[in-house]
């Protein structure tokens, strides 16, 4: 089929009730990404040169809200006002073109914002003389139906099923006959452009659709839209943070190890406490919101952090991660040393960081491990600690 000549119906006059009420108006004026749904409707069509004529059908009482919308694309996209229902509103916008008289039309929802390039020219290659075509995705779910009083009837073999998406592509010509015949049957009505189309014995091929190219009906369709264009739907702002701090052992009586004091015959030099559990987990949660590091929040040169213990820092650490917007999920520490015996503290050592952060014990671990009698660690010279932290992000922003 000649696609030297190709135009494109737009259908946005609905009034979109069950997405419910906004300032924004109707759906297809609705912000996601930024900008308004009919805007990357119509853009994915504006990619393509061969559609010089663009009808986008609009409500009566939009015609502001719609020029404000479409007025930069230019003389490519022309402003139609649609009628009562859809199949009027698309003999409208094919009654706009005919003047035009494009061999190839393509009718679109206008909340189908998400069409690829590949599903639009999939549909443009599979149109004939004679022949439409749509895009459509198999069915999934089990589809059952219902008999008297809420019964199940029977169930449909769906290995034949498939949804059938937007664009729909067809020979000019035809599909405006098509529709020129069915205003006579007032009795019939379709809810899509291929149903008449077949009303008339023409055949409609099928071209493989795609599952993201959806249709925004309802409050929390839009929602997922904006969340996916913001980059955050398909892929949760998960962040992972590491940190490490190594402290000296000197003559003592006991280590603090991730907020537990441990009888020991030597103890960790430091300003502090000299935490070096707590200390590794501060500046791992740090890194999750690029807040800089233990030092930055408490310098070791100021007189009011000597001797102060290192569940402040974390909590600290924990206070800013959230009014970041952010939920720790877990934290991992392990301790590097030849003594003491870990084991017998991790209780308390996970109750301690479980108050602080707010996490169940389950979210939190403490390993040990020895280097071996090898280097500084392993001559007894001073303990290590790695810290991770995993938080998530956004989700305060997206409840409120």
């Amino acid at each position: 089929m000649d696609q030297s000549k190709t135009a494109v119906v737009i259908v946005a006059a609905g009034r979109g009730e069950r997405a419910g009420q906004s300032a924004e108006g109707p759906k297809q004026y609705r912000r996601i990404g930024g900008r308004p749904v009919l805007q990357w409707t119509v853009e994915a069509f504006l990619r393509f040169p061969m559609f010089q004529h663009i009808v986008v059908l609009i409500h009566p009482d939009d015609v502001d809200r719609a020029r404000d919308c479409l007025a930069s694309y230019g003389d490519r996209v022309r402003l139609v006002e649609g009628s009562i229902t859809r199949q009027a509103s698309v003999l409208k916008g094919l009654e706009a073109l005919r003047e035009a008289a494009p061999h190839v039309v393509l009718v679109h929802d206008g909340v189908r914002p998400f069409v690829s390039e590949r599903v639009i020219a999939s549909v443009l290659d599979a149109v004939t003389e004679r022949g439409g075509a749509i895009p459509s995705v198999p069915v999934t779910d089990t589809i059952k139906r219902m008999g008297d009083r809420g019964l199940i009837a029977n169930t449909v073999d769906r290995r034949e099923l498939f949804a059938a998406q937007t664009p729909q592509g067809f020979p000019f010509g035809l599909i405006l006959g098509a529709h020129e015949a069915a205003v006579q049957q007032t009795a019939l009505s379709f809810t899509d452009d291929a149903s008449l189309f077949e009303w008339l014995g023409h055949p409609v091929a099928l071209v493989p659709g795609e599952i993201g190219n959806v249709k925004l009906t309802l409050a929390e369709d839009i929602v997922a839209a904006d969340n996916k264009l913001k980059g955050t739907s398909g892929m949760i702002d998960v962040r992972t943070g590491n940190g490490y701090d190594v402290h000296q052992l000197v003559e003592g009586d006991h280590v603090t190890l991730c907020g537990v004091r441990i009888p020991h015959d030597q103890s960790l030099l430091g300003h502090s406490d000299a935490d070096v559990g707590l200390h590794a987990l501060t500046d791992a949660l740090l890194a999750t919101c690029g807040a800089g590091d233990i030092g930055t929040h408490f310098p070791p040169s100021d007189p009011q952090w000597k001797g102060a213990a290192s569940t402040l820092f974390l909590q600290h650490a924990v206070e800013i991660v959230r009014a970041k917007g952010g939920r720790v999920c877990n934290v991992d520490i392990t301790l590097i040393a030849e003594a003491p015996k870990v084991g017998p503290h991790r209780a308390a050592m996970v109750a301690c960081i479980s108050e602080v952060t707010g996490l169940d014990n389950e979210r939190v671990s403490i390993k040990a491990t020895t280097n071996e009698m090898l280097g500084f660690i392993g001559r007894r010279e001073g303990i290590a600690a790695i810290a991770t932290a995993s938080v998530v992000y956004g989700e305060a922003e997206e409840r409120s």
